[in-house]
């Protein structure tokens, strides 16, 4: 007899529940949970959906312009044409009041978050116009932002630590300056030793291997050295040259610093022309970026001599930018039709320009003070072929060099225009007089190089047949035309290169590789006509002390290297280097003495002679007690392994009495050995003649 399936499974075990009851999982009364849901379930919780979820790629635009409907369609056109070089936009609301006015913000959604991210590095503080600034935030932010306690507590002082001491190569107490010196060995690898150029003998202070790719630049105080790589460029100080910072901007070729070291330009080509950046130094951040039609290695950029401001040259007009923010001045460009070129002077804001000849109207130079964009004074001159600009450092004078058109001569069959010569005139400003008056100085004959001299009121001038110039130093005063103080005839010279303290000059042929140094202030005596075969480089030291001329191995192959000179011609040191680059003075920053104090000081320096003398004399007997410390180290050094083989020697005496049939040959005289002479037969051949 079949038996109920419940009777079935009680008779296995008394003790279970009845099969077909549900089971009991609530807590008994009393029952106290003393563990939260987040310790229990917090991995699940984590994942839960939130508020935020789904606006990751939404950023929120405030301070944008307030206009009315009509205007609406516009606005959005120029906002979204900025925010679309970040990315794909799916969506835009701008919201409006009740009479349809926009409320000053908008909400813009990207396809991916990190769209948005970009959208708010490069946009946020973004200057659409003169009175609206962008703010640009994430949306997921404000979260962040509203959730900031009350209550503030300050942050605790941090320990000082020391940082890398950009300017350490200024404290020396002897004011030795710095140089470098990059040679390549290898194709693209380029060796780099920094020296310090001590007496008798310089200092190696660090080479580098494999240091740059290419060459290396000086920035203009000596803070820095930048190098060049295919990623880009990088730049480096402190005492032991270690990386401050990089700049990544592929196949750069050119780079150009501001004055104050504040902002770094990097010209690099591209499949379509040149990219210009400029780079803040300090945090390493893009400022604007220039697309150029042109592949030329000259720097379009102008800085102003403070940093505030930095220029380059349009389609008859002028961009002036200015810093930090990089936009255009009053926001728009200068207008100046015709306009040939410009340039900045280096010790005050003020741009000189010169436009060229249009419809029987003059051709003009003109100076401009700036941001005032007020003109101070205008030149008018006449059948002017070209213009070249010229500021002395200090800033006193403006020597503009005028190519002219002697004549003009009118076919009258053909009413063509003839010109049948040029002459040249250099006109200077004297910036620092009352209502800046110009003097003009006429030369004839072709001029091949012109120079100002850095601290003085004198320039150079190099005219006449190249094989066979004439060198004439003019003398500029105030109230009077400048006057000719001397003419050096029949010199085969092609560059000057004035000393930067003025004074001396060092007339160069850089195709034949000879020089002569003339002091200036003593009627103009050559004290020196060194030679350096094929030197294409002539480098004047910070000071004015030594000068340095080069033969690149981008010039030649063989006897590639430098030679130093002092500045009045006399040879220091000659260096032979294979496969040499360059050489390159550390620049300095600019004295802190007021210039009362400096003319005290050389006033005085005659008191001071002693002290340099002994100094010197110091530096020389230092030199010879190590010279002498040397060489006794090395005497002492061949005398130890000389009686090391003596010893040998003697100890291998009985193997050798051994080997010479026991006849001791160490102390035999040479007058009892007899020389004999055996000769044998080697090999014999036989030629047979036809």
């Amino acid at each position: 007899m079949a038996k109920k399936k419940s009777e079935e499974h009680s008779g296995t075990d008394a003790n279970d529940s009845d099969y077909n009851e549900e089971p009991n999982f609530e807590d008994p009364p009393n029952f106290v949970d003393n563990i939260s849901d987040e310790d229990l379930l917090g991995d699940m919780i984590a994942q839960r959906p939130s508020e935020a979820d789904g606006v990751e790629s939404v950023v929120v635009v405030d301070n944008i312009p307030k206009v009315e409907p009509s205007r609406l369609d516009k606005l959005k056109s120029v906002i979204n044409k900025l925010f679309s070089h970040c990315g794909d936009i799916v969506n835009v609301v701008y919201p409006v009041d009740e009479e349809g006015k926009t409320k000053g913000y908008a909400f813009m959604e990207y396809k991916h978050a990190n769209q948005a991210e970009e959208a708010v590095n490069k946009l946020n503080n973004h200057r659409l116009d003169k009175n609206h600034t962008f703010a640009v935030n994430l949306f997921t932010d404000f979260q962040k932002y509203e959730n900031i306690p009350e209550k503030w507590d300050p942050p605790t002082v941090q320990p000082f630590k020391v940082q890398n001491d950009l300017y350490n190569f200024i404290n020396d107490p002897d004011a030795y300056d710095q140089y470098c010196v990059a040679a390549e060995t290898a194709q693209s690898c380029v060796q780099v030793g920094f020296w310090q150029n001590t007496l008798p003998e310089p200092t190696e202070l660090e080479t580098r291997e494999r240091f740059t790719d290419t060459f290396v630049k000086w920035s203009p105080l000596g803070t820095y050295v930048v190098t060049f790589h295919k990623p880009g460029v990088a730049i480096w100080g402190g005492s032991n040259f270690q990386k401050i910072q990089k700049f990544p901007h592929p196949g750069t070729q050119f780079v150009e610093f501001s004055p104050c070291e504040n902002y770094l330009v990097t010209y690099g080509p591209t499949p379509t022309g040149q990219k210009i950046i400029i780079w803040d130094i300090r945090t390493g951040a893009e400022k604007r970026s220039f697309v150029a039609d042109s592949m030329t290695m000259l720097s379009m950029f102008r800085w102003s001599h403070d940093d505030k401001f930095v220029a380059r040259m349009g389609e008859s007009s002028i961009h002036i930018y200015e810093t930090p923010s990089f936009y255009l001045l009053d926001m728009k460009s200068i207008k100046i039709p015709g306009i040939r070129g410009f340039s900045w002077s280096p010790t005050d804001n003020v741009i000189a320009y010169w436009v060229e000849e249009q419809n029987q109207i003059p051709a003009r130079v003109t100076l401009m003070e700036i941001p005032k964009k007020r003109e101070t004074r205008n030149k008018n001159l006449f059948h002017v072929a070209d213009c070249k600009l010229h500021w002395q450092k200090s800033g006193d004078y403006l020597c503009v060099k005028v190519d002219r058109y002697s004549k003009l001569k009118k076919d009258k069959k053909e009413l063509d225009v003839k010109f049948l010569g040029m002459f040249y005139n250099f006109e200077i400003f004297h910036m620092r007089e009352k209502e800046i008056p110009v003097d003009s100085v006429e030369i004839r004959e072709l001029i091949l190089a012109f120079a100002w001299e850095p601290i003085g009121n004198k320039f150079s001038i190099i005219h006449g047949e190249p094989n066979s110039s004439n060198v004439s130093f003019y003398e500029v005063n105030k109230g009077v035309k400048p006057s000719l103080v001397k003419k050096l005839e029949k010199k085969s010279c092609t560059h000057l290169f004035w000393s930067p303290r003025g004074q001396f000059i060092v007339m160069a042929n850089l195709t034949m590789g000879t020089f002569e140094f003339v002091d200036t202030t003593n009627d103009y005596i050559i004290s020196a006509s060194p030679d350096h075969f094929r030197a294409g480089e002539v480098e004047w030291d910070p000071t004015g002390r030594y000068v340095v001329t080069g033969v690149s191995s981008w010039k030649v192959k063989e006897d590639t290297g430098f030679n130093m000179y002092t500045f009045q011609g006399r040879i220091i040191k000659r260096t032979i280097l294979k496969n040499f680059v360059q050489f390159l003075w550390r620049p300095r920053p600019p004295t802190l003495l007021s210039e009362d104090k400096q003319k005290e000081i050389k006033k005085n320096l005659k008191k001071y002679y002693p002290v340099f003398e002994q100094k010197d004399r110091l530096r020389l007997t230092r030199a010879s007690k190590e010279l002498l410390e040397k060489r006794a180290q090395l005497r002492e050094t061949f005398m130890e392994y000389r009686n090391k083989r003596i010893a040998e020697w003697k100890d291998q005496k009985s193997r050798r009495v051994m080997l010479r049939g026991h006849v001791d040959t160490d102390d035999l005289e040479t007058d009892e050995v007899d020389e004999e002479i055996v000769e044998f037969l080697v090999k014999e051949e036989i030629t047979v003649l036809e």
